[in-house]
């Protein structure tokens, strides 16, 4: 049975609400991996002071950090995401102002009086059922000389990281990702993500490609951890697998990351990245 919209938005903000304090200990506050994108994410949308910025699905708060020391005390910051444990996370991790605020809302829905000069968005279209209403949400909230910064992954082969594990884990588990979810990785390419944002309504769009490098240590680290880090619906379904084909799994997985293992046994992952500005 494919999940309904409203069925994958409850599913995903449960998820978020389980992963977040761990996915901003290991990913987001210490830079690594796709996570070195955020500084050129700040730098490509060119914030000034006294800016008014939308930092939409904030998450923990990485993104909103570095814009609130980009617009100064004359500038104003929201940071906006669905889960309420990510924007615990944020309020600890960002420094208490009277021009930073943090709010729950969901991006196909949300509504500001006020217009911002940007709004940025890290990692997070993909996961929008209904990207083109977040868009023009995102459009309505600009003021006619507003700015967006978007980033994204790459297409799935350009992210190994990620399709190393999920690739062959469907082979065993085909309901591994829910049926009716949003493909993760449809604005993977220059053109999709270019066709996207300009459905919305935006002009001057230009997209840069940045390949990053994540080492998960050897595999056993990688497996073990890719264990350890995920959500509990997928760990129910890892483990419902007998000990032969989670055996096999793990042999599949393996033989993938040849191609990126060094000498020493290191793995190092390229990670390709998009990232998006253009005008209202």
């Amino acid at each position: 049975m494919k999940l309904k919209h409203s069925e994958y938005k409850q599913r995903t903000m449960k998820i978020w609400n389980e992963v977040a304090p761990r996915y901003h200990k290991r990913w987001a506050s210490v830079s690594v991996g796709p996570f070195q994108s955020t500084a050129k994410l700040i730098e490509l949308v060119d914030i000034n002071k006294g800016n008014k910025v939308l930092d939409l699905a904030c998450g923990t708060g990485v993104v909103t950090k570095k814009i609130r020391s980009k617009v100064g005390n004359s500038g104003y910051v929201i940071g906006a995401d669905t889960s309420i444990t990510a924007i615990k996370i944020a309020k600890k991790w960002n420094e208490r102002k009277s021009n930073l605020d943090f709010v729950n809302i969901d991006a196909e829905k949300f509504y500001f009086s006020k217009k911002f000069d940007i709004v940025t968005c890290q990692y997070a279209l993909f996961f929008f059922p209904n990207a083109q209403k977040a868009l023009k949400n995102i459009r309505n909230s600009l003021k006619k000389s507003g700015k967006i910064g978007i980033s994204v992954h790459g297409r799935k082969e350009r992210v190994p990281f990620f399709s190393s594990i999920l690739d062959s884990v469907t082979q065993y588990i085909p309901d591994y990702i829910p049926p009716g979810a949003p493909n993760l990785d449809r604005f993977g390419t220059k053109s999709a993500l270019k066709k996207e944002i300009s459905r919305a309504g935006f002009s001057k769009i230009s997209v840069k490609e940045f390949v990053f490098h994540y080492s998960p240590g050897k595999f056993e680290d990688y497996w073990r951890n890719y264990i350890k880090y995920i959500p509990k619906p997928l760990k129910e379904k890892l483990d419902g697998l007998d000990y032969s084909k989670r055996k096999q799994l793990k042999q599949l997985v393996k033989e993938k990351t040849i191609q990126y293992t060094k000498k020493n046994g290191e793995i190092l992952f390229p990670w390709q990245v998009l990232i998006l500005t253009a005008k209202y």
